[in-house]
């Protein structure tokens, strides 16, 4: 299966294979500052299965290894990257043409939960990241 998405604006396009991983919920503070919510949904997929079919990609070293990507024109949040997990790209799941295509299986990064946000599901909820 193949999952379509891109940015706010259309300026961005891709392609990508499904994942081989579950998708989460992420509540660390440089995920809620990068997306200005509490709170963004990622699915993770083999980097080299990934391929823009419009526009690129602007690329932003967010924290020490760590790459964001975003569309340079409208400010999406399109991706996550880690240089401990070379190979491998976190995409945004409401940066999908259909975002329920995957859904998360677990918050992660709890630690960092704004304490006004209520998790009101049955989802697994872990301090930090482990379900990788």
């Amino acid at each position: 299966m193949t999952i379509k998405g891109g940015c706010f604006c259309g300026q961005v396009r891709y392609e990508v294979a499904e994942s081989e991983l579950p998708a989460c919920y992420c509540h660390c503070e440089s995920c809620q500052r990068a997306a200005g919510a509490p709170v963004i949904a990622w699915a993770t997929f083999r980097k080299d299965s990934l391929e823009v079919t419009r526009g690129e990609f602007q690329w932003y070293a967010s924290s020490p290894g760590v790459t964001r990507g975003h569309c340079a024109k409208c400010g999406t949040c399109l991706s996550y990257e880690h240089v401990d997990e070379e190979g491998y790209i976190d995409l945004t799941l409401n940066s999908f043409d259909d975002p329920a295509a995957m859904q998360p299986i677990a918050h992660i990064w709890v630690e960092d939960k704004q304490p006004w946000l209520a998790i009101n599901d049955d989802l697994p909820q872990y301090q930090q990241r482990v379900i990788k």
